[in-house]
């Protein structure tokens, strides 16, 4: 079993890099099981939709609100995870949202440069006490669409956005100069892998034009003291019901009640609110 606590100099790191990846954070049996769960998951992948890049290239992805007692719930309130992310927001966590990244072989698209608070900004955070974290559950390679992150750019504090096709991006005028100050640096990662993120870091991702899919599970947590004002969910501002660590593989194959808050494209929920949840 996975034992993993951050060091003082893995926390400094974050905070200078505005990144930080742990290999092996889950075991190679825990990500199994994720990964095999989502790609059956009746409750998922019904409540999968199409995000469509600038070039036509499509990316599906589930995403929802409030962690359960499912395989993924157990990962994102697991004492580990949750151990993690408190020392590096420096405050008690809440789960906002998690979602299943599904990157097919030939087909799967971009993602513009963008901030997460960006987005959540317009959900009313007042402060940028926020993070996400990636788990690979397949290999994320160059070849297949690995995320870029800017090295230091949370520094650069929000940057306004806009839309790109179906999504919305960065600024490109401010994404131009921080690509002329700010190290690219590819965030290739093997299964079990995890990236954490400032919710400030520039971040993008090529379309997948290799022979293999990417698929990934983020999970995003806000610092419970930061109360948005322009959000509807609560997940956000709920202390989060940690976990054993042992519980991911206690949970089996055990994926998404059909009832779940799921976000989609078919809600009362805007359709500008949608973009913003993408990878």
């Amino acid at each position: 079993m996975q034992t993993h606590t951050l060091t003082p100099e893995q926390v400094q790191q974050y905070h200078e890099d505005g990144y930080l990846i742990v290999r092996q954070f889950f075991s190679a049996e825990e990500v199994k099981l994720l990964y095999e769960t989502s790609t059956g998951d009746d409750a998922l992948l019904a409540h999968s939709y199409d995000m469509v890049d600038k070039n036509g290239k499509k990316s599906r992805l589930a995403l929802w609100y409030t962690p359960g007692n499912d395989v993924y719930g157990m990962m994102s309130r697991s004492e580990r995870m949750v151990s993690a992310v408190e020392k590096l927001l420096g405050g008690q966590p809440a789960h906002f949202h998690s979602k299943v990244m599904q990157k097919e072989p030939k087909v799967g698209g971009a993602w513009e440069w963008h901030q997460d608070y960006g987005y959540w900004y317009r959900n009313g955070f007042l402060y940028p006490d926020m993070l996400s974290v990636m788990i690979a559950l397949t290999p994320a390679t160059k070849e297949n669409g690995c995320l870029q992150t800017l090295k230091g750019s949370h520094k650069m504090g929000r940057i306004e956005h806009g839309t790109s096709g179906e999504q919305v991006g960065a600024d490109m005028v401010r994404v131009e100069q921080a690509l002329q100050n700010h190290e690219l640096v590819y965030a290739e990662m093997q299964p079990g892998d995890a990236l954490f993120f400032h919710c400030n870091t520039l971040h993008a991702s090529a379309p997948n034009l290799s022979d293999y899919p990417r698929w990934s599970i983020i999970s995003a947590y806000n610092v419970l003291t930061n109360k948005p004002f322009n959000e509807k969910t609560t997940s956000c501002i709920t202390p989060i019901d940690v976990v054993p660590n042992e519980s991911v593989l206690k949970a089996g194959k055990k994926g998404l009640a059909a009832s779940a808050d799921f976000l989609s494209k078919t809600t009362d929920v805007s359709l500008e609110m949608n973009k913003q949840y993408a990878k």
